[in-house]
């Protein structure tokens, strides 16, 4: 396969479709964390993944949207980032079979930061390159900044 870059410079790309809303639909209750999947149940989340890869998705994202560390830690997971977002490149990566990219999720902290919060921007910026390093580290092709509300925590990330 090309590189991300050398792909986007001359055609359009399709990508998968909700992560979430498929584990949902295969049974997994909603007040779970689903990005603990990627460690307890990765045959499941890799079906996903491969149903997108095999209906034609170009793009697949990790299962690693919510796995911050402040999302995480009200299933008291927060101690697992680095393995849960690895465990997500691992398996989307080998569910794309070099048919697709993967793309890293990262989604909104779950917490609200300064100034209408009491997370400080510094600590955002640190839970987010906690993340996005797990991610990178673990090989993904690209990230993916997503479903962000508030513009100074999309600027932090």
């Amino acid at each position: 396969m090309d590189s991300f870059l050398a792909a986007i410079q001359d055609r359009v790309l399709g990508c998968d479709g909700a992560m979430g809303t498929m584990l949902y639909a295969k049974g997994v209750f909603i007040h779970r964390a689903f990005e603990e999947l990627n460690v307890v149940q990765p045959a499941r989340v890799r079906e996903v993944h491969e149903a997108y890869v095999a209906a034609g998705a170009q793009v697949i994202e990790t299962n690693t949207y919510a796995a911050n560390r402040f999302r995480l830690s009200s299933h008291g997971l927060a101690d697992k980032v680095e393995e849960i977002n690895r465990s997500g490149v691992e398996i989307a990566r080998s569910a794309a079979s070099g048919r697709a990219w993967v793309a890293g999720s990262i989604g909104p902290l779950g917490v609200r930061i300064e100034p209408f919060g009491s997370i400080a921007r510094e600590e955002a910026r640190a839970v987010f390159a906690q993340q996005a390093r797990a991610l990178v580290e673990a090989g993904v092709d690209l990230l993916v900044l997503e479903t962000f509300s508030h513009l100074p925590e999309i600027e932090d990330a």
